[in-house]
Order: structure tokens, then sequence, then C-alpha cells
């Protein structure tokens, strides 16, 4: 792999280090990517194509231009150096500093990378330049391919306002609302109150969720209007809002659309996007429970519609609101390849890299409309480092200090741009990967899921797995009643992880019980040799204190072979597993049904952290003598947090809105943190004086920080 940078030789040599054991795990992603791995070698495309992004959507393209023998350039700011995209790649270039607008915003830089390169086509992926229409002008005067649509299309269904309309002259369903630009406050919230509310206040450029507010009164209209403004000029470069009615407890569902010069297009079916946090995708699944084939039939046609009302030529997506009734609204159109592509070519088998590709060539379409099947069922769950107990997902950032992917599953295909080692940082977007999962019937799919997630195996920063886990199993999604409220409602007072009924919560104890007996039957040997430890090697039989959260339980164990059976709370379970301590997975068996439990960690005060259902549980095993002494120790005292204010997430003070001796009132703003583009509100919890503030605008704050403190 050629790298242009001051060192290029002695980063070729670290690269191919590490890109032997790289490749193995690549063509492992590659074998269960569920579509089509064949080509048409004789179809001449591109010699060499450049991927204007990062992560795991780089790795995603550069997979498939491996496969059409298309040689990669990688782009890359100066943190991601190491990073798995520019392993993967033929050649790399850095483009500037960590920043986005330095480096994979900065148009100047990755043209010169396309020009040194040679490069005779460029595919943008998703967010940065994927939409930037000037980006695509840029190129096509240099007279390098851009992987996409024109500049008409993009610019057309990148500004709301104008596809929009678009879409009416179309005769596509529209949601009502305001077809001009909001310009000021005051503006806003008059729209507002004539539309009625609630209403919806949106960046007229961009997506992603950014940039969106809901607005059920005057003052959240000129609160959402400021932040929205904000959002939209940092995420996009262009702070034009909209407002439109928003739709109460909807669907969202969007149709792939697959289009190319010669005026055909099709649709590639629907994929149901409706579990949303801060309307952001987190779980998406192919096809829809909610839709017959008539509605499908009709949406897909409209979706074909607009794409032929913009000449639109490559893959895209329209998005829509569906309500109870079915009634179905145009949301906006994406010109790009959607995050959660991967479901779509699991139900039709096709590449959609490989299309776009083709197309951007001049190729026309292989298939007509009769051709695109449904085959089987898809779910899509992202991976985030985010913390789930906060507001359903505030980022997380940190290393990897172990990762391993649950590609030994059959039917489950994992697209990633990280790898053990690999850094999670406050510049880029907290998404691990794409955990997709397949089946022949919804079922099938929704049982992979579980296990793949309670197979994954994280290490290192804060994840969201445990709140994934609970969505598929909710009896809410597994029988299709979901909608965009669906988080909310199931979790009114905020997600608190898995609830322990009475058999799992002895389950779990019970695991902890074998577990902690197996590691000091363990520790008894040191190559081979006796030593003293707390369990006497010559027992069979133990009585332990069991602690968790606020509950101690008493509980006898025995063991025979490699089975444990330990009463708990009047009830016996048994327990047996290959107990190896090593290993970051621990598959057992409880009462004859098989769990695949996760050790995060264990200490010598008997302290076990146990992810058992996708939550982290923290257990305390003693022994009797012990659990005694231990009674007599003094409690720590929690820090009373009602008079400081700490950020919840690393990131970026935007704006400080207190000075020390202002007086705020409860759920005033005391500050604005932004991460990851998205920008928070930090609130005062009670009225109060404010002492000191340890903060200011442009500051870089991690988690815990003290922001502000009160009287």
């Amino acid at each position: 792999m050629a790298t242009h940078s001051l060192a290029p030789s002695l980063k070729r040599l670290l690269f191919a280090v590490k890109y032997a054991s790289f490749q193995s795990r690549h063509c492992a992603v590659h074998n269960k990517a569920h579509y089509s791995t064949i080509y048409n070698a004789s179809e001449k495309t591109f010699d060499k194509i450049l991927i204007a992004n990062r992560g795991e959507i780089a790795c995603r393209v550069i997979k498939t231009c491996k496969k059409m023998g298309i040689k990669t350039v990688a782009v890359h700011s100066d943190v991601d150096s190491s990073a798995v995209h520019v392993k993967m790649a033929d050649e790399a270039v850095c483009v500037g500093p960590a920043p986005t607008s330095k480096s994979y915003l900065n148009m100047d830089a990755i043209m010169d990378a396309i020009r040194a390169t040679g490069a005779q086509a460029v595919h943008p992926g998703y967010g940065f330049l994927s939409e930037n229409k000037e980006f695509a002008k840029r190129l096509a005067a240099e007279g390098v391919t851009f992987i996409g649509p024109d500049t008409h299309a993009i610019q057309a269904m990148g500004d709301k306002i104008e596809s929009k309309l678009i879409a009416k002259a179309a005769k596509v369903n529209t949601i009502p609302g305001f077809d001009g630009v909001v310009e000021t406050t005051e503006e806003a919230v008059k729209i507002a109150q004539d539309i009625g509310y609630p209403v919806m206040i949106k960046a007229s450029a961009g997506g992603g969720g950014k940039g969106m507010r809901i607005a059920w009164n005057d003052e959240e209209t000129r609160e959402g209007f400021r932040f929205s403004s904000q959002e939209a000029a940092s995420s996009f470069g262009d702070d034009r809002l909209l407002i439109e009615k928003f739709i109460d407890n909807p669907r969202h569902i969007e149709i792939q659309v697959l289009a190319d010069k010669h005026g055909n297009a099709l649709w590639l079916n629907e994929r149901e996007c409706s579990i949303q946090r801060r309307n952001q995708k987190v779980v998406e699944e192919a096809p829809s429970t909610f839709l017959d084939p008539e509605t499908r039939r009709a949406m897909g046609e409209q979706a074909v519609q607009l794409a032929k009302a913009v000449q639109y030529s490559s893959a895209g997506t329209v998005e829509f609101l569906v309500d109870s009734n079915k009634n179905f609204y145009f949301l906006e159109m994406n010109t790009r390849l959607q995050v959660e592509h991967p479901i779509t070519e699991c139900i039709t088998d096709l590449d959609l890299v490989e299309q776009m590709i083709r197309v951007a060539k001049g190729y026309q379409l292989q298939h007509k409309q009769e051709d695109v099947p449904i085959n089987g069922w898809a779910f899509e769950s992202r991976v985030y480092a985010e913390d789930p107990y906060k507001s359903f997902g505030l980022p997380s950032i940190g290393r990897l200090s172990q990762y391993q992917e649950p590609l030994n599953l059959s039917n489950v295909r994992v697209d990633s741009g990280i790898q053990e080692g690999s850094d999670i940082s406050i510049y880029y977007d907290p998404m691990i990967s794409k955990l997709v999962t397949y089946g022949a019937t919804r079922a099938e799919a929704l049982a992979k899921m579980e296990e793949a997630l309670d197979n994954y195996v994280i290490r290192g920063v804060t994840h969201n797995i445990p709140l994934l886990r609970e969505i598929i199993t909710h009896p809410r999604f597994i029988s299709g009643d979901i909608s965009t409220n669906f988080l909310p409602e199931v979790y009114p007072d905020g997600f608190k992880g898995h609830q322990l009924e009475g058999d799992e919560r002895r389950e779990l104890l019970a695991s902890a019980a074998a577990l902690y007996i197996t590691a000091q039957l363990r520790s008894q040997k040191v190559l081979g040799n006796q030593r003293l430890s707390s369990v006497p090697v010559e027992c069979s039989c133990w009585t332990l204190c069991v602690e968790l959260g606020k509950g101690h339980h008493e509980v006898e164990v025995t063991k025979s072979g490699d089975v444990y059976t330990v009463e708990v709370d009047g009830a016996k379970v048994e327990v047996s597993g290959q107990w190896n301590l090593a290993s970051p997975l621990l598959p057992l068996s409880i009462n004859g049904t098989h769990r695949m439990l996760q050790c995060l960690s264990r200490d010598a005060s008997g302290e076990i952290v146990l992810q058992y259902l996708g939550t982290s549980f923290k257990v305390r095993v003693l022994s009797k003598l012990a659990a005694k002494l231990n009674s007599y120790m003094p409690e720590k005292i929690p820090e009373d947090t009602s008079s400081i204010l700490r950020s919840p997430m690393p990131g970026t003070v935007v704006a400080v809105s207190v000075r020390p001796g202002d007086t705020v009132a409860e759920g005033q703003e005391i500050c604005v943190i932004e991460a990851m583009k998205m920008q928070n509100s930090m609130t005062a919890v009670k009225q109060a004086k404010v002492k000191s503030v340890h903060c200011k605008p442009g500051e870089t704050v991690g988690e815990g920080d003290l922001l502000v403190e009160l009287e």
C-alpha cells in the first residue's frame, strides 16, 4: 500500500506488519457479506477509485472494489493514519488534522490527493462530502467521475425546501408545512402557530438527525430554532431551516431506489427505520412488518417517480413517514448510499456499491422491477460507543482494549472500520459497527441478532449493546408494534438496563457463585503446585454470600465434575460449562438453557462484573466470614450532585450562559456541550446562585469534568 505523507516507506513497513493478520479477518468478513460476490470481469469500469470517507463505509466500498479488481485510495486525517480503511486500501493520503473541516471536508486537500494518485473516480460514502454539489462540480471540472447522482439531483434533493416542491409536482405525498426558508426566531414562532403544534424544525441541508428539533409550544420553537441552526451550520455549513407539521407517533419507512443514466429506475423494497433516538436510527429491518403489498408498491412507485423527476442516477433512498392508517408522506431523499443499506443487500442479493460503480461508468441496470425479490428477513443494529443510560446514548471515547466480532456465527455480517487497539475519539461519529443478521423468517433473523449481540466482545469503551438487546427482545418489537416514539414510550424514565425477573436473578447469582469457586480452585495451583487458598482444596460444598444491588443472598454450592448445583433463594440452579477463565466469552448451560455470558472483570475482593442478557451486572461474592466482617465496613457517601454540574460526555463547550453570582431557575440552560456534532443543553436541577464556572467556550471537556458549581 502506498502512503503519501512525510515518511511513506516507514508507514508502509508499519502497515505491512499488521496487514497480514488483518487480511485473514478481512476475508472472513467478506465471506459473510450476504450480497453477491460474483462480478463479470469483462465489464470494465475504473482502474482506481478514491474513497472520500473513513471508517466502516470506506472499508465497505474497498471490499467491493477489491471484488471488481479496482485499486483503491484512502484519505485520512493525521489521527486516522493507522485506521483500518487506510490499511485496506492500496494507497493512502493524509488530508489534514483531526477536525473534519480540516481533513474529510477539506475539498482542496482531497482534490490534491486525487491528482497525486491518478484516481479516475471518487466514492463519497455517506456523510462528509457525499451530498455536496460543489464537490461533485469540482470533480466534473477535473474529469473525475463522482460515484453518485449528478449535481442537479444533489442540489434538488439536498435542499429540503426545493425537494418538497419537486415531490409535490411529481405527485408524491408530502407533509403539510411552510414551503420556504425560515429567517428569524419570531418568524419561526408565527409559522409554527399557523401550521399548528407540534411542528418539526429541521435543517434545509443535510440529514442524519442533525439540526432537527420537535417543538410543542412557542418556547420550544425558539429554543429549537437556535439549536437547529447552530447544528446545521456546524454539520453542513448551511444554517437554513424549514418547518413542517410533525406527525405524532409515525413509522419511519424508506424505499431504496436504484437508477441509471438511461432512464431506468427500480425500487428495491423498503427498510423499517422507526427505532430512533434523537432522530437517529438505532435498529432497522427489511422488509417492514407493517406494509402490505399494495402499500409497498405505491410507496415504491412514488419513490421512482421522484427519482425520475430529478433524472436521478445511482443508489438513493426516499424516506417516508407512515401513519397508523398506512397513509405515507415524503420526508426527504438521501442522494447517497444509506448507512443501513446492508439489510437491503441481504434480502435482494444485490451489491449496491457495485451497482453504483456500474451506473457511474454508464452501464444500464441489469434488472427489471419484477426481478427484485424479497428473500428472507434482515436486521441491522447500530453498535455505538455510547452510554445508553444517558439519554439513550451519549458518546463515549477510549481505546478498544479487546474487540471480537461474532463472525463465528452463521448469517451474521459485521460492517466495521475498527479493530482491537483502535481509538474512538471525540472528532468523529461514535459508531463501532453495523451488526447485521439474516434469516429465512423474521423470527430466525431476530433470534440470530440476539445471539450475535451476546457474542459481541467490546472492551475499553462504553457501548450500547444493552439497549440494542433490550429493544430486539421487547414484546412490542417482536410483535412489530413500533413507531418513532418506541424508546420514550417503552422507557419513559430513561433506559435502566435489563430488569431481572426471579428466575433470571437466580441464574445470575448462581453463575457468579460458580465462577467464583472455579477461580478459587484454579488459584490453588501454580504450575501444578498447591498453595494456600480461601477455598480448601478438599471441599466440594461451599457456603457463600452473593451481593447484587442492595440484596444479600446466602447460597450453597456443590460441585460434581464441571457441574455446579447452586441453592439460592430456596431454588436449585444447575450451572455447567467449560469454565475457560481466559476467554472473554463464558458459554454456560443453566438449568438446561444455553446462555452466553461475558465476564467483564473480577478482582481479589470478590467483585465480579458479568454481562448477562446484554446488561452488565456488578456482583460481589464473599465467603461467609468475609461477608460478616464486611458488614462492619463504612459505606461510601455518594456525591451531592444537586449543587454541581458535570459533563455527561466528552465534547467541546459551545456556549456558557451564566456567570458567578447569577441566579438560575430550575431547568435553565447553563451551558451547551457539542459531541460528535450534536449539541446538548446542560440545565440546572434546582434554583440557586452560581458559585463558580469551570469552563469556557471552545474548551474540550471529558466525561465527568466539573462545569459549574451552585451554592
